[in-house]
């Protein structure tokens, strides 16, 4: 299972829980996942495709997930997927 970091603004999400454990291969399935685990997460992170939204930032292991596979990047036991909503502001 990867840990995934849930930014503040999700939170309300998974319980108030800034850290969860979720099962998958892939960054998608651990994201699917989470979406089943906490529902209505999923629609903050990903659009109606099912890819990552434009202002969603992925991290697996401190390296951003369009760097590597997008969606199809691998994920091991122990990693650790951080997301990242940008921020607006003026």
């Amino acid at each position: 299972m990867a840990t995934v970091r849930i930014p503040t603004s999700l939170r309300s999400f998974t319980g108030n829980k800034g850290e969860v454990r979720v099962a998958g291969a892939t960054v998608g399935e651990v994201l699917h996942n989470l979406e089943k685990a906490h529902p209505g997460i999923g629609a903050r992170v990903l659009d109606d495709k099912g890819a990552v939204r434009r202002y969603v930032n992925v991290f697996l292991n401190d390296e951003d997930i369009r760097f590597l596979g997008e969606l199809s990047t691998p994920v091991a036991e122990g990693d650790r997927l951080t997301l990242i909503p940008a921020i607006a502001g003026g």
